[in-house]
């Protein structure tokens, strides 16, 4: 695009509802934060599910880590990183069930990396329709041929599997958790497809890992299906509360993206900092994953039944995502505008990030909200909803 187009492409992304800002916001835990004027807010757009973010053991871990610097000073092939980086790792593929795990900077540079270190032109990548991003953009850097199937639709990835010629690698990619409608990847019968036609599964348990699963270890456990899955990725910035992303697989792999992964070799390391607190994270799940997902459970319950008793059209599922597609983007941006106005801070999901026609508020809830925050969001979301309707 040429850049004296910009301003008019401005115009045409606003007149469509579309236009995003930024708005500052100060977290004083997942369930709330303090805007720059000093205003109270009601957060239900956060995706630290466990409220893992202000555990006080996991801000110790950060602070004490501190001492080791407040960057890694490089990347990790010519600088090294922190213990507390490899620590992460070894923790990660116990948690996980696998030989060994390597983190990125961040959970979309997972996907770019691993896609991009794994994947050639020989190969073919069959990719759910509703992917996330970063997996989109990983099967776009990756060269390989990519074959889209309608979301979840395991008969046409069936007919796509056996139809399609591929010299290579078959990869099936998908998300455990759907991002913006909150539903579980059907892993049973991807497992199947993948055995039947000798494919590689990868699964982006971005929002599983913490989330589902009994003791929160993501769409594996949650099916019980442990190692099925090839390749597991993963995020830091969700349930772990910290940053970053990670890649689960066998010790070959993890090896081979470590010497060949573009996206990892350039990249200066995460910090200590941010290692410990994810560390911390994860092992406070583990060592009480009934606290932590209890919590999670009740309280996305909690909403769910309300709203949906209300009669707000919900999409259905159990996961802590809460979509209410509106369909028409001004709309959904006037619904969101209507609750940050009552104090309630939700996500105003829109194209790009979803099909056209299918704008929606997305609500996410945590661990960390009370009884009385989910009764004060369901009354401002069934008070607004009534208005606009």
């Amino acid at each position: 695009m040429k850049l004296s187009h910009i301003p008019a492409a401005l115009d045409a992304v606003r007149a469509r509802g579309e236009y995003r800002t930024i708005s500052d916001l100060r977290m004083e835990s997942a369930a709330r934060g303090t805007g720059r004027d000093g205003t109270a807010r009601l957060v239900f757009h956060s995706n630290d599910y466990l409220g893992m973010t202000h555990e006080p053991a996991v801000i110790a871990a950060a602070r004490d880590a501190l001492r080791w610097g407040t960057g890694s000073g490089g990347a990790r092939l010519t600088s090294g990183a922190s213990f507390e980086l490899s620590d992460l790792e070894a923790e990660l593929a116990r948690f996980k069930g696998y030989e060994a795990a390597l983190v990125f900077n961040t959970g979309y540079m997972t996907n770019l990396g691993v896609l991009y270190g794994l994947a050639d032109k020989r190969d073919v990548i069959f990719s759910d329709s509703l992917n996330h991003a970063s997996l989109i953009d990983g099967c776009r850097i990756s060269r390989a041929s990519v074959a889209v199937y309608p979301h979840s639709d395991m008969d046409a990835l069936r007919r796509l599997l056996r139809d399609t010629p591929c010299e290579g690698e078959r990869f099936i990619i998908t998300d455990g958790v759907f991002s913006m409608d909150g539903d579980v990847a059907d892993l049973p019968a991807l497992a199947e497809l993948a055995h039947t036609y000798h494919a590689r599964l990868l699964v982006d348990d971005a929002h599983a890992t913490g989330v589902i699963g009994e003791t929160g270890r993501g769409t594996a456990e949650y099916w019980h299906l442990p190692g099925v899955i090839d390749l597991q990725v993963g995020t830091l910035s969700k349930a772990l509360g910290s940053e970053g992303g990670f890649l689960c697989a066998s010790r070959p792999v993890v090896e081979w993206l470590r010497n060949r992964s573009r996206p990892f070799i350039f990249s200066t390391a995460i910090g200590p900092a941010t290692a410990a607190a994810a560390l911390a994270a994860l092992r406070l799940l583990e060592a009480d994953p009934a606290h932590y997902l209890g919590r999670l459970r009740r309280n996305t319950a909690l909403l769910r039944d309300a709203l949906t008793e209300a009669g707000l059209p919900l999409l259905a599922g159990h996961t802590p995502i809460l979509p209410l597609v509106m369909g028409d983007p001004g709309k959904t941006a006037a619904f969101a505008d209507r609750c940050r106005a009552e104090g309630l801070l939700l996500s105003a999901i829109r194209p790009p990030s979803v099909p056209e026609g299918t704008s929606r508020i997305r609500l996410t809830v945590t661990a960390a909200h009370s009884t009385d925050d989910i009764d004060r969001a369901a009354s401002i979301l069934i008070r607004t909803w009534r208005a606009l309707s």
